[in-house]
């Protein structure tokens, strides 16, 4: 099986995990992994439930479309991640619910999107960067996560969900998912004091599991 085939697979059983998981609904949410000389990403209007790894939409290494279905219409999203983050395999984007709800909240300026809950969302999460709401397919929103994405490997779009960048599809799972999970967390412990990690700690963390 070639590397191109595997990934088509891959991308399959993720889009698949995922709908089953309950973190994307209808045809919500796209997946995209890159290759050698472009990436593969999912079909736009299509579930990630129901993919056929001989459809998935191929791009070139500048984002243009050149064989598959059409792709999604967020594949701008994927295009302005890859290009300011080489190190970026793959790209998850859902319309998760608690990830959405947290990002139609009011947030402080300067204030951070999710408070530190636990080790693992700083670790699998790390600075959650929100970037503020444009209409889909809007040219303002593409260059805004372009210059999020350059210091941030999550990002979250005002209302409306979270884009996140791995090593491989796997890595932005992971993070989504812990990220779903901090969001769940922050509204169940809305109205209790809380007592997030301390900026010490967080230091700490970056330090020992530094990859």
């Amino acid at each position: 099986m070639t590397r191109e085939n595997e990934a088509r697979e891959i991308l399959c059983r993720m889009g698949d995990l995922l709908y089953r998981r309950g973190l994307v609904h209808g045809s919500s949410g796209n997946l995209s992994v890159r290759l050698d000389d472009g990436w593969l990403v999912t079909p736009t209007n299509s579930s990630l439930g129901l993919l056929d790894p001989a459809r998935l939409s191929r791009l070139d290494a500048s984002g243009r479309h050149v064989g598959g279905d059409p792709p999604s219409k967020e594949a701008f999203l994927h295009t302005c991640v890859y290009d300011v983050r080489p190190d970026a395999g793959a790209i998850v984007h859902t319309h998760s619910t608690h990830s959405v709800a947290v990002s139609c909240l009011d947030h402080k300026p300067g204030a951070p999107v999710l408070p530190p809950l636990t080790a693992y969302y700083v670790m699998r999460v790390g600075d959650l960067a929100l970037v503020p709401y444009y209409r889909p397919g809007d040219e303002r929103l593409a260059l805004a996560v372009r210059e999020m994405a350059v210091k941030h490997a999550a990002v979250l779009l005002a209302n409306h969900g979270p884009v996140i960048a791995g090593k491989t599809l796997n890595d932005a799972l992971y993070a989504l998912e812990e990220l779903e999970e901090t969001a769940k967390l922050h509204f169940l412990l809305h109205g209790h004091p809380i007592r997030p990690l301390t900026p010490e700690q967080v230091a700490e963390l970056g330090v020992v599991f530094k990859s």
